[in-house]
């Protein structure tokens, strides 16, 4: 199997081809978006999923009516298990347990449940978000007054892989990329495979912070009133709890483009549901697809809805950046899924079909081989904090 063949390749790479050619950088023109889909299993020599997701955090499991995807990414998360599953004995260890206790379960029950806990969860075959349009409009900015830089200045502050795709397909065009962690909650994909690591985040600046010093959240607000660009990825209670109003921010700072990356929307309900990669590809309707196509539901490449988005991003910072009107912009992984997966049953549904049928049929197999090295050096942690925050934080 090539990278061409995973399903949805084709629009992470009509993306990839329209960022190049807005760009016209030769960097960008040499990727292949499809490859991109693929390249952090690759690296890690994952193979092609079934009902457990390449990387292993997330499941599909059978409910009495319906599949239901549970991820586990993070450790806390199985200490929710039995609340979830209304049995205080559960061993959240035990995947037999676990599956017997959703078998007993409708899986619209348990998906309210979940995403009421902070869990990121998704049912196969529930209705698929608004797959209309991709990218949307959140807030409207303050136009940038005369010449723009030849390429912009990108804050970072996103983490995993969704949004440092983003910036790194930025970076890859000429923009200048600085990325902002926590110093006590640094990006945990730090703490994965250090190539895949390197390979996001190579070049950006890297700059820590101590996001309850009041201090370095002025200083951090400066760093973002000189950008062009920003890239976050975090519900929007996480940024209220960090003073930050984005749509005050992009009203009154010049031309300044504000990319807020989600699981499922930046507004309503959906605003506080998690959502991680697989579980955000299920939702999307991506494992009811494959199995309408195959017979069998299962996950569709790594963690897709990572990526796909990634690519979007980019290109959706990119473009705003050029019309210089500003604004703030939401891209809801699950979203972003739902609108790749309609855009391509609406080209040819007969290639899609096959495209899923052979994906269910490859399983087992190893991804297809993806090589792309750092061209560019990752700095140490912090590295670049004291050279990009001096004389940024007012006394």
């Amino acid at each position: 199997m090539r990278p061409s063949d995973l399903p949805l390749a084709a629009c992470a790479d009509r993306a990839i081809r329209r960022l190049a050619r807005l760009t016209r950088s030769a960097r960008l023109a040499a990727l292949d978006g499809a490859a991109l889909l693929c390249e952090r299993a690759a690296l890690a020599g994952m193979r092609i999923p079934g009902r457990i997701s390449a990387g292993g955090g997330c499941r599909l499991f059978a409910a009495l009516d319906d599949g239901v995807a549970l991820n586990l990414a993070r450790p806390a998360d199985r200490e929710l298990l039995p609340a979830l599953l209304e049995d205080d004995a559960l061993d959240a260890r035990d995947h037999a347990a676990i599956a017997r206790l959703i078998g007993a379960s409708e899986a619209a029950a348990l998906v309210r449940r979940g995403r009421s806990m902070g869990l990121a969860i998704a049912a196969e075959q529930e209705l698929p978000p608004c797959a209309a349009a991709g990218c949307i409009e959140l807030s409207a900015g303050c136009p940038a007054p005369g010449a723009r830089r030849s390429a912009p200045r990108v804050i970072d502050l996103s983490a995993l892989w969704a949004g440092p795709l983003a910036a790194h397909l930025l970076w890859l065009a000429g923009a200048e990329v600085v990325k902002v962690e926590s110093r006590t909650r640094p990006d945990a994909m730090r703490f994965g495979d250090e190539r895949f690591y390197a390979l996001l985040n190579q070049g950006k600046a890297s700059v820590a912070v101590n996001l309850a010093d009041a201090e370095d959240r002025r200083a951090l607000a400066a760093l973002i009133a000189g950008a062009d660009i920003v890239i976050e990825a975090a519900r929007p209670r996480a940024l209220a709890q960090l003073g930050i109003d984005a749509a005050q921010i992009v009203r009154t700072t010049p031309g300044l483009v504000w990319l807020s990356i989600t699981g499922h929307g930046a507004s309503g309900e959906a605003a506080g549901w998690v959502g991680f990669g697989d579980d955000c590809g299920v939702c999307a309707g991506l494992s009811a697809a494959l199995r309408a196509a195959s017979g069998r539901g299962g996950f569709v490449g790594d963690a897709i809805a990572d990526p796909l988005t990634g690519v979007f991003a980019a290109l959706a910072g990119w473009e705003a950046w050029a019309s210089r009107r500003g604004g703030r912009f939401g891209l809801a992984m699950s979203h972003l899924t739902a609108h790749c997966l309609a855009a391509a049953r609406e080209e040819d549904a007969a290639a899609l079909h096959s495209s899923l049928a052979a994906w269910s049929a490859a399983a087992g197999r190893p991804f297809p081989a993806v090589r792309r090295r750092p061209i560019g050096t990752l700095p140490a942690f912090g590295a670049n904090t004291r050279a990009s925050l001096a004389g940024l934080a007012p006394s």
